[in-house]
């Protein structure tokens, strides 16, 4: 069975990966890498260079990427996408091709795959996440796509509602969590002697991705947030770049300002899978608005300040604090961390045997 594999970023992939190393040790299948967007711009990291760190060798390029990141290049790094993904769909039949998600990069392949008939099976659909375009286009995907994975019970109850009670959905659970309990994360030490970065300090781990519903107020969020990790004494800062979004650069170059003023402040593109999830296990807490704060940070757990409204919509556990982006309600809810009393771990996005779902599915139905 020959298989499509789409990603368009490390956030992606990184996911994946339980479900490709499954995939392309099973003689059943063949699998193919098919890596664009953020993958092929030096400006993130090249990180499609880490796929092949990885032991991938089946990797298909495909240059995507937007000249700016404001709504006009992002819609032209849209038509780019189509323009390119229907060619690699005309010149390469698939079996099957997993999507994930809800990225603008990813629509538009999906998209391109449409007048083809070519099979999606969709990853994390069902989700929400309303402070941001992606909304929309995760909906899209749901409808283009022939089979569902989701992560948790109720996004697969939203599935069913969009697509209807036959359609072909299942709770495979999330690969993040067949991630944590398969890989073997850093230690301090390892972590200080691989990244340069002492997690014995006390450390926040920040991830902020723009609002792209509403993003003409990214400027003032950002103040907001600089003007309170300024306040935020006794911690060591560890911020991970941006998503390619509209006003992504503005967010880069107001975190190099910031980092060139503080030496407390250590700025990452791309850690990888273990580097991450490795600084979350060892992080004192995470703040920003992405949605490893809702998924991993459950697992062990750890305290999570979610700003905002761009993953509004999706499932809050106990260990999560929604806060505006409002620097005395960021410095309150840092502040928060000194009471939290760990729960216990969030259960809700399955067992770790996420990828031994999905194989199993595909085999029931294609072999």
């Amino acid at each position: 069975m020959k298989i499509g594999v789409l990603t368009s970023s490390c956030a992606d992939y990184s996911i994946y990966l339980p479900l490709l190393r499954r995939l392309v040790t099973d003689p059943f299948f063949e699998t193919h890498i098919i890596a664009f967007g953020t993958h092929l711009s030096p400006a993130h990291g090249m990180t499609v260079d880490a796929i092949e760190a990885d032991g991938f060798a089946d990797i298909t390029r495909v240059d995507t990427y937007m000249e700016s990141e404001d709504p006009r290049g992002i819609s032209r790094a849209m038509a780019k996408t189509m323009t390119a993904f229907a060619d690699l769909w005309a010149a390469h039949p698939y079996d099957l091709v997993f999507c994930m998600g809800d990225r603008f990069e990813m629509f538009a392949a999906c998209a391109a795959s449409v007048p083809f008939n070519i099979q999606l099976a969709h990853i994390h659909g069902g989700e929400r996440s309303e402070g941001a375009i992606a909304e929309a286009f995760r909906h899209s995907i749901t409808h283009m796509s022939h089979l569902h994975f989701a992560s948790a019970e109720p996004y697969l109850q939203r599935i069913l509602e969009i697509r209807g009670r036959d359609a072909r959905a299942y709770n495979a659970g999330a690969l993040s969590i067949d991630n944590l309990k398969g890989l073997e994360l850093l230690s301090k030490d390892g972590f200080k002697s691989r990244f340069g970065i002492d997690l014995g300090i006390p450390t926040i781990l920040i991830t902020f991705h723009p609002e792209t519903v509403g993003y003409s107020n990214n400027v003032s969020h950002m103040d907001e947030l600089v003007s309170a990790l300024k306040e935020a004494e006794g911690y060591q800062l560890v911020i991970t770049m941006p998503n390619a979004d509209t006003t992504g650069l503005m967010v880069r170059r107001r975190w190099m300002d910031f980092a060139a003023e503080s030496d407390r402040v250590h700025l990452v593109e791309s850690f990888g899978t273990v580097g991450y999830l490795s600084c979350m296990k060892h992080c004192s807490f995470l703040l920003g608005n992405t949605s490893s704060g809702f998924i991993e940070a459950g697992f062990f757990p750890k305290y999570v300040v979610n700003l905002g409204s761009r993953q509004r919509g999706r499932i809050l556990t106990p260990n999560i604090r929604t806060c505006p982006i409002e620097k005395n309600a960021i410095l309150a809810c840092i502040d928060g961390y000194s009471s939290f009393h760990c729960p216990s771990p969030v259960a809700i996005y399955g067992d770790g045997h996420a990828a031994e779902r999905m194989v199993g599915v595909l085999k029931d139905l294609y072999e």
